[in-house]
């Protein structure tokens, strides 16, 4: 796998993955930024959310469970000195659908966390991160 970051300006970068997709990445104007794009370290979140939703997403859909969607909440605390990394991050799913299992959510939680999501998987490594779920029932 590949990727490629340029500078552009200012603070200001372009990301470029191998699949041919793009981001804007920019830091505060306290740091010669001009906010116009995320933060890498915002970036890390972003993608240990959207790893963790394909996982639960897709195995709860290999189980049958009657999704209609999937959403996570992800608080995070970081070191106060430099490097400033994270130290704790929380992701909270918000599962909905229609007589959705809470085993099976529970589950399909779980393996990403511990089994499949190698973004989390990576993090953990260094970084204390919890989940946990909530189900919203939708009546068909």
């Amino acid at each position: 796998m590949k990727a490629r970051v340029k500078w552009l300006d200012h603070m200001t970068f372009v990301g470029e993955s191998e699949s041919g997709h793009s981001v804007v990445m920019d830091g505060p104007p306290q740091a010669g930024g001009r906010n116009l794009g995320i933060r890498p370290m915002e970036m890390i979140l972003l993608g240990l959310g959207g790893c963790s939703s394909f996982d639960v997403v897709s195995i709860l859909k290999k189980t049958r469970q009657d999704i209609s969607d999937c959403q996570v909440e992800i608080t995070a605390e970081r070191a106060l000195t430099d490097p400033k990394v994270y130290t704790k991050i929380h992701a909270h799913f918000i599962v909905t659908g229609n007589n959705l299992s809470d085993s099976q959510v529970a589950k399909a939680v779980a393996l990403s966390a511990d089994k499949y999501c190698s973004v989390s998987i990576m993090l953990s490594a260094t970084v204390d991160i919890s989940h946990d779920y909530e189900i919203i029932e939708t009546s068909k």
